[in-house]
């Protein structure tokens, strides 16, 4: 069965779907309809801006959602899903691909999210972690150890590797024991803030009222969502689930794992850059994981 994922915030960069702008009409037509919808030339920012400037959270996550569903919709014919999924933003991308979000609503949900995480990032500093080469069980308990201040685990993202997330305090208390526990790694990330948090509880209020506003259809293939790691074809359990999503873990080894379990053989990663393709890998070395050829 072919699988189709989507990659999260931290996968862009300077120049991203300016082949596409330039090579297809569609794209075109797609970009320039976001361009409107934003209010403001993203693509300008996308295909010709600075490092800084796209690492913003509420430049970041519009513009790789908008690589993500335009390199996908660009497939034409080739693009047949029969399960999708993304990494936390990814989702709102594995949505759009599934026909359970129109475009337009897709991206209007996607810059409301991207507002509200950056303005509770600013709110409370905060960063994230990641953690190599210790057990999950192990980075969960010292995660629970860590007393007045906010430390979870953020990303489940292949086995051996777990981007930890809460206040800098924690986070620095955490990576000492981390470390002290035996990771090979314990790695402060460059990130605007908290994600998949409690810290994001702000953002996750703002982005509720958005999400219930938006028409969810039911999707054409099932949808395996990052809060439970399973399939969805439920609008209602789907809008539930994109709400839990911003203060809850991304559950990506699982998520993986149940759609092998499910018959998924074949992985393409529709976005910028290959993150997926190289986690999907360490989670079953035997899957064939690619990009858009």
């Amino acid at each position: 069965m072919k699988a189709f994922v989507f990659p999260g915030q931290g996968a862009q960069f300077v120049g991203m779907g300016k082949d596409l702008y330039e090579n297809s009409p569609l794209a075109k037509e797609l970009f320039e309809k976001a361009n409107e919808i934003l209010g403001y030339r993203i693509t300008d920012i996308m295909f010709e801006g600075t490092d800084e400037d796209l690492r913003q959270t509420k430049v970041t996550q519009p513009a790789v959602f908008l690589h993500s569903v335009i390199s996908a919709l660009c497939m034409g014919d080739e693009f047949k899903p029969e399960m999708t999924a993304g990494h936390s933003l990814g989702e709102f991308s594995a949505l759009v691909a599934a026909g359970a979000l129109s475009f337009e609503d897709g991206l209007k949900l996607v810059y409301a999210r991207a507002m509200a995480m950056q303005k509770a990032c600013e709110a409370t500093p905060s960063t994230m972690a990641a953690i190599i080469a210790l057990p999950d069980d192990k980075v969960e308990e010292i995660c629970a150890s860590i007393q007045n201040e906010v430390c979870v685990p953020a990303n489940y993202n292949c086995p051996g590797q777990i981007v930890i997330s809460g206040s800098i305090e924690g986070i620095n208390q955490a990576c000492e024991l981390m470390k002290a526990a035996g990771a090979k790694r314990a790695l402060p990330l460059k990130v605007g803030g908290a994600f998949h948090s409690p810290l994001m509880n702000p953002a996750k209020v703002e982005l509720e009222t958005a999400i219930n506003a938006t028409e969810i259809h039911t999707p054409k293939c099932p949808v395996y969502q990052n809060v439970d790691a399973k399939p969805h074809t439920n609008p209602e359990e789907i809008k539930k689930n994109l709400v839990a999503q911003l203060t809850a873990s991304v559950r990506w080894t699982q998520t993986v794992e149940n759609m092998i379990a499910d018959g998924a053989t074949d992985f393409t990663e529709c976005g910028p850059g290959n993150v997926l393709q190289g986690l999907i890998k360490k989670i079953d070395s035997n899957v064939n994981a690619h990009g858009i050829a």
